[in-house]
């Protein structure tokens, strides 16, 4: 398309309502020099002329297709961008197809995910400081409890909670998503539910966890209130979160900042357990960001093969709970390399694309230098140079 990029914005007032957006918690000048050699980024749209007066340009927003390919970028993308000089494409989360036949565009996805998009300093500051404060007494585990209302709200499982508790949910639903017909029971019974947080206790418990597991929860307002982190906290009271573990004057990570300081946290934890990754970016990157450095332990419940196990320990079924999770969770990959397999998003695993060898008998298979910017820069200097001296040679014979 041979464009510029502007600054991404963040869809922040539909539930976070945090206004600090992309340069509020992101490195900008980090991000920008990290992809210089990929595409050229600016700040804001650039002023232009017009009958005399300098005006902010406009750009002409487009809703792009979900899973679009590469070729309705390049073609009806692009024309809206050569009629308008500027395009807006909004939303952007799943816009582009996941399964792209071009290693080279995979590869990016990876150096934007896990290089050029870096937290600010004084939230990196945080966060390794809550982890060597957690790491202090020993190892620990981090946990993604996505059991909150816009969650529950998009699954459509309301049958747990209280009638005015379901009509939050519902009217929360209505106001935010597709209308569709939602049966409790059956969405539990595929998997399609956000585990409780019982069933969580209950999960680590069954794989020999005991009550002296220090956990770091990763979660905003838990709906439904403490009667659903009771049995939880009964199992596991070792709990801490970004304010109970922060430092000692007084803070409070709310908005993006708290969900960023819950993201380095959980990247950084000894494990790290994901409780609904369904359409949630944050867990699906999280896995993805593990696996990339260091194949780091991840455990993930398999939602479906667990739902009938517990729906029968409700109804009072109780023989064999524990070995029958035990099967289930056992026969997951823990973080480890493993090939993708659809529907397994590609952000979640990026295994082998993003992925080099240090040792590697192919050229193109060999992992990058450490200071890969400052080796480009260099080469382009080079470059650079070559055609200046190419150029005064030409001159200089024309001249003889």
């Amino acid at each position: 398309m041979n464009a510029t990029l502007v600054l991404p914005e963040l869809d922040t007032n539909s539930f976070w309502h945090d206004e600090s957006g992309f340069p509020g918690i992101y490195d900008v000048e980090h991000f920008i020099k990290s992809l210089k050699y990929d595409v050229k980024i600016v700040e804001r749209l650039p002023e232009i002329q017009s009958r005399g007066k300098n005006k902010k340009m406009k750009a002409f927003q487009i809703r792009p297709p979900r899973d679009a390919p590469i070729s309705w970028y390049l073609t009806d993308a692009l024309e809206k961008m050569k009629q308008h000089s500027a395009i807006y494409l909004t939303p952007f989360s799943h816009r582009l197809a996941e399964e792209i036949d071009n290693p080279e565009y995979q590869r990016l996805r990876c150096r934007v995910n896990y290089h050029a998009l870096r937290f600010k300093p004084h939230i990196m500051k945080l966060s390794n400081m809550i982890v060597n404060k957690l790491r202090s007494e020993g190892h620990f585990m981090a946990i993604h409890l996505r059991f909150e209302m816009d969650m529950l709200a998009f699954a459509g499982c309301f049958d747990i909670f209280t009638p005015e508790e379901q009509n939050i949910l519902k009217k929360y639903r209505k106001e935010n998503f597709a209308e569709k017909e939602l049966v409790y029971s059956a969405r539990r019974a595929i998997g399609k539910c956000p585990l409780t947080p019982e069933e969580v206790g209950l999960i680590l418990r069954a794989m020999g966890f005991d009550n002296t597991t220090r956990i770091y929860l990763a979660a905003g307002d838990l709906f439904g209130g403490d009667r659903f982190m009771k049995p939880f906290r009964s199992l596991f009271p070792r709990l801490e979160n970004h304010n109970t573990v922060g430092p000692a004057e007084k803070f409070e990570a709310k908005g993006l900042v708290g969900s960023a300081v819950d993201y380095m946290v959980c990247l950084l934890s000894d494990i790290f357990i994901p409780t609904y990754d369904g359409p949630s970016n944050f867990a699906n990157n999280l896995m993805g960001h593990r696996l990339y450095y260091g194949f780091r332990t991840t455990v993930r419940p398999d939602r479906k093969a667990l739902a009938p196990i517990f729906i029968d320990r409700e109804n009072g079924r109780t023989n064999g709970f524990e070995e029958r999770v035990r099967a289930v969770m056992y026969g997951t990959e823990f973080g480890g390399p493993h090939r993708r397999v659809h529907p397994e998003s590609f952000y979640t695993n990026s295994w082998p694309e993003c992925f080099c060898q240090t040792t590697a008998q192919d050229p193109a298979h060999k992992c990058p230098p450490e200071n890969v910017l400052e080796v480009l820069g260099g080469q382009l200097g080079e470059a650079s140079e070559s055609v200046r001296l190419s150029n005064w040679t030409s001159t200089v014979q024309e001249d003889e």
